[in-house]
């Protein structure tokens, strides 16, 4: 749906004070829905239903907000149907954690963890800790009470900055969040996702192609792979997930990980032929060898 369309007479009112808040809209859908034309057809049907809206409203920004967010939601519920336990509510003192913003920690591979909270846990850590806003709006938009509002955030929260060993990244989602992030120069997620003792090392043939003999160190490593590798493919050589250079078609240069608890320990760059001969091309979301497709 085109969102430039002309505006007829009775959405003249609305047009210019929408179009004002359309931005902020769109990041809030994104970062809820973690698809950015996902966000703007829900900011879109947003702007629908202010137009076909009969009811007074008192505040523009608060009405949009809420719309748009309960979009997200359905949408959220419609995508992954997720079984919503029963919240035992029980009244607490203010948690000092509900203070902390924690959005600007959440880099892809956290973005694993967030898609796998319930809706309610994903729309109120969201709302909450990246954009602030209090327990009792939020209550309004999942049609719930503050404290349970809270108690979604809390144990969204928990789940994102600890979670349990169902929810921990599997090995495949840091290689694939460590290419990410390099080829996006985020240098602070590339030292997140190194470990302290980190380093880089490389065979004979790697070497001959112009890869470094040794890197040590997380910040060294993150300050090589800022930026870089931007034509590097997701690929597993035998079992293990990891990155390539390609040539013509064929795997050139091996980015093998060793990743060991959630961390990335070591990566050696390999271009034997014996070890580039079990290189197979997988999509980035690809998490077994046995759905690997080859080219």
């Amino acid at each position: 749906m085109d969102a430039r369309r002309p505006v007829e007479p009775g959405e003249a009112a609305f047009q210019g004070e929408f179009e004002s808040e359309r931005p902020r809209l769109v990041a809030l859908a994104s970062r809820v829905l973690a698809d950015a034309s996902e966000a703007e057809d829900v900011v879109q049907q947003a702007w629908l239903r202010l137009h076909g809206t009969d009811t007074e409203i008192d505040s523009l920004p608060a009405w949009l907000t809420t719309v748009t967010t309960r979009l997200c939601l359905d949408r959220l519920r419609a995508r992954t149907p997720v079984p919503v336990e029963e919240i035992d509510v029980v009244e607490t003192a203010p948690d000092p954690a509900d203070q902390v913003a924690l959005a600007d920690s959440v880099g892809v591979a956290l973005q694993v963890v967030l898609d796998r909270l319930t809706p309610g846990e994903r729309v109120a850590f969201v709302l909450h800790d990246t954009f602030g806003f209090e327990f009792a709006t939020i209550a309004a938009v999942l049609d719930t009470t503050p404290a349970a509002a809270r108690k979604l955030a809390s144990r969204a929260r928990a789940k994102v900055t600890q979670p349990a060993p169902e929810d921990a990244l599997a090995d495949w989602e840091v290689v694939d969040a460590f290419m990410a992030a390099a080829r996006e120069a985020d240098f602070d997620r590339l030292l997140r996702l190194l470990a302290p003792d980190a380093e880089v090392t490389a065979d004979d043939a790697a070497l001959l192609a112009g890869t470094p003999a040794s890197i040590r160190g997380r910040r060294a490593i993150a300050e090589f792979f800022n930026g870089s590798a931007q034509a590097a493919l997701p690929v597993y050589v035998g079992d293990r997930p990891g990155a390539a250079w390609f040539h013509r078609g064929a795997a050139a240069v091996l980015f093998d990980f060793t990743v060991l608890g959630g961390l990335v320990a070591r990566i050696t760059f390999r271009a034997e032929p014996e070890v580039l001969a079990q290189v197979a091309r997988r999509e980035a979301t690809q998490r077994k060898p046995t759905e690997r497709k080859r080219p």
